[in-house]
């Protein structure tokens, strides 16, 4: 299942370079009912290591097969911090796909209680305030492995102050089954 999945990833991508939409959906439902499934994904892309480009659903809205294909196109020509992926970086690059559980609410006191309730390298978060939001997969623990440098990151991503925790922004974790 999982060379399936990187499998239409890459077949989205090389489809858009062409324009063309080859991804036989009805035979590939008709394999893999589960695609039918409403499901949230990220579809990560590296290049040498470095990110190239990561787009993703925090919230199942649509058939994981559809919500798969849209992030892995997104990943590769609409993040806004990179330009859209060359032909060339394509032969090379990196695919992996996250398939996200549901995020839960993370109820806490303060900053202490918060750090006995998240789980590093395991849970995914998601941290808003007011109308700023962002999200880090449980894969970038790898790079932030502190709580504070983690959470100090994120607040940045979300267009915060990196201590916003003292702010006591609302907090939901989830888990992903990662695929690369």
């Amino acid at each position: 299942m999982n060379e399936i999945i990187i499998s239409i990833a890459k077949q989205s991508i090389h489809d858009a370079f062409k324009h063309i939409q080859s991804i036989d959906k009805l035979a590939l439902l008709k394999q893999y009912p589960h695609f039918q499934t409403l499901g949230a994904t990220f579809v990560t892309l590296t290049l040498d290591g470095n990110l190239r480009g990561c787009i993703g659903s925090l919230i199942a809205h649509q058939p994981l097969l559809d919500d798969l294909i849209a992030n892995a196109k997104a990943a590769a020509f609409e993040d806004p911090r990179f330009y859209p992926l060359s032909q060339e970086e394509f032969e090379r690059v990196h695919i992996e796909v996250s398939l996200l559980s549901v995020p839960e609410p993370v109820l806490y006191d303060s900053v202490e209680d918060l750090k006995t309730k998240i789980t590093p390298r395991t849970d995914g978060i998601i941290l808003q305030k007011g109308s700023r939001k962002a999200t880090f997969l449980p894969q970038v623990w790898e790079q932030l492995p502190s709580f504070e440098l983690f959470f100090s990151h994120l607040c940045q991503k979300a267009g915060l102050a990196s201590h916003c925790l003292e702010m006591h922004p609302e907090i939901w974790r989830y888990t992903v089954e990662k695929i690369d």
